[in-house]
């Protein structure tokens, strides 16, 4: 089988090599990929800046679907030709987090999905919802989960407001929840067409933060009180903001890093005093969270946003993506 793998650090270094196929184990089942999604995880993993003592070789990615192709003995969940993806860490399939359960990560702690075929335990894969293309499932375990456990965290009723950051997937799957729990959803971006995409997925109002800088003066003016959920994704570079865009007792569910982690402006820590903000860190989720999730997604009829590329264009699309030109997922289909 052929695989991208990550031999020495950079986009530029990734390789596309050969590799045996593999055979399942007690327990194992070989997944054929059909398709995988990149994160924005992915690309610091490539460049070193994730994990700089990464073991590698290393194969990157934690998000594909595919059809169960071969089991191990003593596997009773899956037979082939089942439409599965795998879970973003292989080890967390219920209950809260603990350090083992966070180990096995797929494209980091183990190898992940960007291969024609790949090895897992039987309870590290889920069904895939019916009226899903596996591009469209494959961007499901990391950003959707992530997305999907940021509104679990802030207990939102319907009328309630969530403030989205930006059109990456974390963020346009956010929206897409939060319009099925009946929120209000705020955005701030700084490119005026991803806002106006957003708006045919729903979006109830958008400003690019460009023109308004102080964001979180315009989203305390479109809700009076404040936002009762942030999916903040900035970092430092957005959290002070987000603060004082929150109303009291609200949430942020601080979801990434992508502003870096040097602070512009010192953190209001009085804000979150005051305003008894809740802190919640969202790293993924467990295997029961994803499969709860997808009951909404099959019930709802949900489809992901992203754009679809071929299999030979990793370097391409990484590179796209760490240009953050583009709208929802980034997927490529592998064949």
């Amino acid at each position: 089988m052929h695989v991208w793998q990550i031999s020495s650090f950079g986009i530029d270094s990734l390789e596309f090599v050969e590799r045996p196929d593999p055979q399942p184990g007690p327990g194992q089942v070989v997944v054929r990929v059909h398709a995988i999604s990149f994160n924005y995880r992915d690309l610091m993993m490539v460049k070193g800046l994730y994990n700089p003592k990464l073991k590698l070789p290393r194969v990157p990615c934690s998000d594909g679907a595919g059809e169960v192709v071969a089991v191990g003995s003593g596997v009773t969940q899956w037979k082939p030709g089942d439409r599965v993806a795998g879970i973003f860490m292989q080890n967390w399939i219920d209950g809260p987090p603990s350090p083992e359960k966070v180990k096995g990560a797929l494209g980091g702690d183990v190898d992940g999905m960007l291969a024609e075929y790949v090895l897992l335990g039987e309870d590290g894969l889920v069904a895939i919802p019916e009226h899903l293309s596996f591009q469209e499932a494959a961007t499901l375990p990391c950003a959707a989960v992530t997305a999907w456990n940021a509104l679990c965290a802030g207990d939102l009723k319907p009328g309630g407001t969530v403030l989205i950051q930006g059109t990456g997937g974390v963020s346009i799957f956010a929206l897409q929840f939060a319009r099925l729990k009946g929120a209000k959803v705020l955005g701030i971006s700084g490119n005026q067409e991803k806002l106006n995409r957003a708006f045919d997925l729903g979006l109830d109002a958008g400003v690019n933060y460009n023109e308004v800088p102080e964001w979180d003066r315009w989203a305390m003016e479109q809700t009076g009180e404040g936002v009762d959920l942030i999916v903040e994704v900035g970092g430092l570079g957005t959290l002070p903001r987000s603060l004082r865009a929150l109303r009291m007792g609200g949430t942020i569910a601080q979801v990434g890093v992508l502003t870096g982690v040097a602070a512009p402006e010192p953190l209001p820590l009085p804000a979150i005093l005051h305003k008894q903000a809740r802190l919640r860190g969202i790293y993924v989720g467990s295997r029961q969270d994803f499969i709860d999730m997808n009951r909404a997604i099959s019930l709802t009829q949900l489809r992901p946003v992203g754009e679809d590329f071929p299999w030979s264009h990793a370097r391409e699309v990484l590179a796209r993506l760490e240009e953050a030109s583009h709208f929802g997922k980034l997927v490529m289909t592998i064949g």
